[in-house]
């Protein structure tokens, strides 16, 4: 029986239902949408415990996702299909590993708790749902007087629920479900992980006890690596001791490339200035804000209107400063700033207050910077209303007030969290307090204050809306600034250089398209190897490339040795060529046999360093002497303690660290084989820490153990399940 049928056969209570509340209330972690199969015959998106995941069934899940999240009225870019498509994996993780574990030990989750998680007492995600996000008070049709969130209001809710909202309950309830049964498990765990006073005293001298050591170190590096000679047996014998070193936990793959970089060529500067000054021509035609506005939006590399106010030292020096005493309306330019070429008008100069004091009332319509997914007001509505309720202000400014409760679409009027109602806070009664030029608003919300005069009423549009404002205050300084329009141009490649730097990249592609010719072809055309490496089959970046996507899929679909057709990020053209594979698991011999090969001699070496100080430490008590008879140095250490990391001078040496709290007093160790050399050493001193053992630090190690399992628990779990992620070969 779900939730919504028990409270059904629960309670009769009616409460009126908002589509708004319903809506606010869908998981923020709603699933999403993908695309289709690109290129490639393979069915299965990946593997988890077994068991493949049919692209049929991932699409099949992807294609309702799309759909519910298009319901609510956001619009899937490609930034967020890619976060919905792992999120919808993420949900075949849950389903074939997680709730598998959870059904394993026993774990789960009663009808009567659901209803107790999701009306009597509601979860956190319940109530974070129904709640505004500024306030943390939950919405006015769910909540009790003082702003809490009312069960009995949820209940009515449920019960009146229309199809379609049962479908957006049921997802709620089905994510509160599958967190209580994470909670539970890693309770579990958590359950089953202590410290015993004796972990907690070991714990206490490991931090707070010190030591000082003499050793004596013979440094691998001290036998260069050629005098060493190993036999073929020899490097496969240390392979097959130590193949565990040269495990891949995932599938990687290393690529060779070269770089075609197209840059801006002087007839591509010269063009941009030419389009520049015809821009500029056409912009001395412009005669009103509207026109300078527009043609700013339409020529902007950002598609922006770019106004702004300047003192004379604010401004480039490249600018002649005739613009300062020309007449409102010149234009200046094109200059080059930088990497831009630019054209500015000048439209005006103003007299600047340092700083105002203002409140404003928003009137937000739909597609604006403030506006509710649901608000249907369009912009002409939102300028009528932000200008009738300028008239009956301006008759009666005593208003405004009730007119910020009444009307304001600024979710900064509502009393933030640990905040009275009678108290102040930036934003009550529409009032953000004093302003300056720095202060973090919008330009024209900014220009309105510090242009305006005190008591000056007057609607300004932004991003946000339409701002019915006041000038409450204003200080007495004042700056003399200029007010620029500016329209730019980034200095960039033409389509006919990006276009020739192509045909260089794709020539050499295919010139030089087998792996001995690729390094030939580097080598005849002087240019510079790049490489990457480690790359995953999820990975989304690749340094020096703009969304490798392409490029990695078609990695993974190469063999070693293959050479790429030239991909383009940017104004970068690259080819790759597949230079190392390395398939998840142990990796054969043949692909490590370098580093095998290095290891195998450095512990050739310390065998026979270990020989060596054996029949050094025979009669031998201290460890002068021993330097002694190996004519080497006493070194020393002090503050070593069990949680260093390194020695001083000898480097990241586990072994002495180790070693220090089990050696007794002023007695030699035996020879210690450690990453950097073969030692022998004393301790010749101990310093515990002032103050006794504490409960506290039992209490601590305890609770350290038990913060890794929310994380380190699943992370098991996806290892335990051989994991094979594939999503990168296709095209959602």
């Amino acid at each position: 029986m779900s939730v919504l049928e028990k409270i059904r056969n629960k309670t009769g209570l009616l409460v009126g239902i908002i589509a708004l509340a319903l809506i606010i209330f869908v998981l923020e972690s709603a699933l999403s949408s993908g695309r289709s199969l690109f290129g490639t015959n393979e069915r299965t998106v990946g593997t988890i415990a077994g068991k493949n995941i049919d692209y049929n069934d991932f699409q099949t899940k992807l294609r309702t996702a799309e759909q519910t999240y298009e319901q609510n009225g956001q619009k899937v870019d490609e930034a967020t299909k890619q976060n919905l498509v792992d999120q919808v994996w993420n949900e075949f993780v849950a389903d074939d590993v997680l709730k598998v574990a959870y059904k394993t030990v026993g774990v789960n989750v009663s009808d009567d708790e659901m209803y107790d998680l999701m009306v009597t007492h509601p979860h956190q995600i319940v109530v974070s749902q129904l709640s505004d996000k500024q306030t943390g008070k939950a919405y006015p049709n769910f909540a009790k007087p003082d702003g809490s969130l009312d069960p009995a209001k949820l209940a009515g809710f449920v019960q009146q629920m229309t199809p379609e909202q049962e479908a957006y309950w049921k997802k709620v309830e089905d994510y509160v479900h599958d967190t209580r049964l994470a909670e539970k498990y890693n309770g579990l765990l958590k359950k089953g992980l202590y410290t015993t006073e004796a972990e907690g005293r070991a714990e206490f001298e490991k931090q707070s006890t010190n030591y000082s050591v003499s050793y004596v170190a013979k440094r691998y590096s001290t036998v260069s690596d050629s005098a060493v000679k190993l036999s073929d047996d020899d490097i496969q014998a240390y392979y097959n001791d130590h193949a565990y070193l040269f495990k891949n936990t995932e599938t990687t793959r290393k690529i060779d490339y070269v770089a075609f970089d197209a840059f801006p060529t002087p007839d591509d500067i010269a063009d941009i200035k030419k389009q520049m000054t015809d821009i500029a021509n056409d912009w001395k035609t412009k005669k009103t804000l509207g026109e300078d506005s527009a043609l700013m939006q339409a020529e902007n590399d950002d598609n922006k209107i770019d106004i702004g106010l300047f003192k004379k030292n604010m401004v480039s020096p490249d600018v002649d400063s005739s613009i300062f005493t020309a007449e409102k309306g010149a234009v200046y330019g094109p200059y080059q700033e930088n990497r831009v070429i630019k054209v500015i008008k000048f439209e005006g100069k103003a007299d600047v207050l340092d700083s105002a004091k203002v409140r404003h009332i928003l009137i937000a319509y739909a597609g604006s910077g403030a506006a509710d997914k649901d608000l249907k007001r369009t912009k002409p509505q939102a300028k009528k209303m932000a200008d009738s309720l300028l008239t009956l202000l301006k008759k009666d400014v005593k208003l405004f007030p009730e007119y910020v409760k009444n009307f304001s679409d600024d979710g900064g009027k509502k009393t933030p969290p640990g905040k009275k109602e009678n108290e102040d806070y930036p934003g009550k009664g529409g009032d953000y307090g004093w302003m300056n030029e720095k202060s973090g608003f919008v330009q024209p919300f900014k220009d309105f204050g510090l242009q305006g005069k005190k008591g000056e009423l007057g609607v300004v549009e932004s991003q946000f809306g339409y701002h019915i404002m006041e000038v409450l205050e204003v200080s007495k300084g004042v700056s003399l600034k200029y007010k620029l329009a500016t329209i730019q141009h980034k200095i960039q490649p033409s389509d006919k250089t990006l276009n020739d730097i192509n045909l260089k990249a794709s020539e050499f592609a295919g010139k030089y398209n087998t792996a001995e010719l690729f390094d030939k072809g580097i080598e005849e055309n002087k240019l510079n190897k790049r490489l990457a490496d480690n790359i995953k089959e999820g990975d989304k970046q690749v340094p020096g490339m703009e969304n490798p996507k392409e490029l990695i899929r078609w990695i993974y679909q190469a063999k070693k040795g293959d050479v790429s057709s030239a991909f383009q990020f940017g104004t970068r053209f690259v080819v790759a060529k597949v230079s190392e594979v390395k398939e998840k698991g142990i990796a054969p011999l043949a692909q490590v046999k370098d580093e095998v090969t290095l290891f195998a001699k450095k512990d050739k070496k310390a065998e026979g360093f270990m020989k060596e100080f054996d029949a050094n430490l025979v009669g031998t008590k201290t460890t002068d002497d021993l330097a002694s008879k190996m004519k080497l140095q006493v070194e020393t250490m002090n503050g070593l303690s069990f949680g260093s990391y390194a020695v001083t001078g000898l480097g990241k040496e586990d072994a002495m660290c180790g070693a220090v709290g089990v050696l007794k007093p002023n007695t030699l160790s035996k020879a210690l084989k450690g990453q950097n050399a073969v030692y022998v050493m004393c301790v010749t001193d101990k310093k515990s820490a002032a103050g006794a053992y504490s409960k506290a630090i039992q209490n601590a190690t305890n609770t350290g153990l038990s913060s890794r399992v929310d994380y380190e628990a699943m992370e098991a779990l996806k290892t335990m399940a051989n994991i094979d992620d594939h999503k990168a070969k296709f095209d959602f």
